[in-house]
């Protein structure tokens, strides 16, 4: 505990350093500093630290005064405000000697929920300095503790999830960093983005979702409304290209497949790209087509996704392998039968495309009730 003559001196030095605007607030702190009102100090120290301005003050203040009584606080807006103050560290390599002690001193049985915050801030600077081993060391820490508890603060999670995305990212495994991208938007108001952040975010989990060999759906990102933020000039096309490949619609995609270049990595992936959307193409062959009208030949595959026919097999075979249809194939007849489709998002066109088929079973049925009625006619009056 510092003196209280030392604190007042320190703080009344530290209001004179500060804006003319934010030095009113150094005389709140003290006042809560010597009433002891622990929780008010912290609301108003959070608030401080939060304005642009503190920026220079932050690292002298927490550790010259908050540290002293570290221990009387929420842990969880201690490290907040440990966070705040490691961004205006010089370098890496100090930011991570800071967070490193700051972990060690939130873990405690008490304070588990702040050891994984400051320990999952600790990962994304490792990461940022190419530890990709200690910082995954750090998140499988971090994310057994997280599955222990019941319920934790959202912020919490939000920084997990955001640095394992990174992590994932970093080692180029693109399924995982979708899934925990998408984990990560759910936990944070998408208004706390700025525009230039959302388009970024947008535009990774996009290039994700096109090139990862395990998502097939992407009706999450689809109806998510951070996709909105690729509405412009020079990123539409991917927004577009996604909708394509969700339907299937090689017309679009070969519109589109110009664009590809401006994306290093779907240029590098360019002949996957093709394979994925002929999968695409297929399962919404089969998927416009009536449940009892989903044997098809192997000739009208090839003319539905433009695959070569002597390609077709291991198409199918492919679909059937990923889950994304149930069948059989007789391979002397040459013709796939159908018994299931994966379900998926599905846009205007689409919808119209079923409500025309609902259309057609319903004029079924009413034809098949009229034969009954009309060969049944005892029957039914008897």
């Amino acid at each position: 505990m510092m003196d209280p003559e030392a604190v007042a001196n320190f703080l009344s030095e530290q209001r004179e350093n500060a804006p003319e605007d934010l030095q009113q607030s150094f005389l709140t702190i003290e006042d809560y500093w010597d009433r002891k009102l622990w929780h008010q100090l912290t609301d108003v120290l959070v608030e401080y630290f939060n304005t642009p301005d503190s920026a220079s003050q932050r690292l002298p203040l927490f550790r010259r005064f908050i540290l002293s009584f570290s221990d009387k606080i929420n842990q969880l807006k201690f490290v907040s405000l440990g966070l705040l103050a490691a961004s205006q560290c010089s370098d890496g390599h100090e930011r991570l000697s800071f967070l490193t002690d700051l972990t060690k001193k939130v873990n405690k049985p008490a304070s588990q929920d702040a050891y994984v915050y400051a320990l999952v801030a600790a990962s994304d600077v490792k990461l940022r300095l190419q530890d990709l081993a200690g910082a995954r060391k750090d998140l499988d820490s971090a994310e057994s503790i997280l599955e222990s508890f019941d319920s934790v603060e959202t912020e919490v999670h939000a920084s997990f999830y955001r640095t394992n995305a990174s992590y994932y990212q970093a080692k180029a495994e693109f399924g995982s960093y979708y899934k925990n991208a998408l984990l990560y938007l759910a936990c944070i108001d998408l208004k706390s983005l700025t525009l230039e952040d959302a388009q970024s975010r947008a535009y990774d989990l996009s290039i994700a979702a096109l090139i990862s060999d395990s998502i097939y759906n992407f009706g999450e990102l689809l109806l998510h409304p951070i996709l909105d933020s690729l509405n412009t000039p020079e990123h539409g096309w991917l927004r577009d290209l996604l909708f394509a490949f969700n339907r299937g619609d090689l017309y679009a995609y070969n519109v589109l497949e110009d664009n590809i270049s401006k994306a290093p990595l779907l240029d590098e992936h360019k002949t996957f790209l093709w394979q994925k959307i002929s999968l695409a193409a297929l399962t919404e062959a089969v998927f416009r087509r009536p449940p009892h009208d989903r044997a098809m030949t192997f000739q009208t595959i090839s003319q539905e996704t433009k695959v070569q026919p002597h390609e077709i097999e291991i198409l199918i075979m492919k679909a059937l392998s990923l889950g994304l249809l149930k069948g059989s194939i007789d391979q002397v007849a040459e013709v796939a039968r159908i018994n299931w489709v994966q379900p998926k998002v599905l846009d205007m066109k689409q919808i119209d495309n079923m409500r025309l088929r609902l259309k057609d079973w319903d004029s079924s049925v009413n034809q098949l009730g009229n034969w009954i009625e009309g060969v049944g006619k005892d029957v039914w009056a008897a």
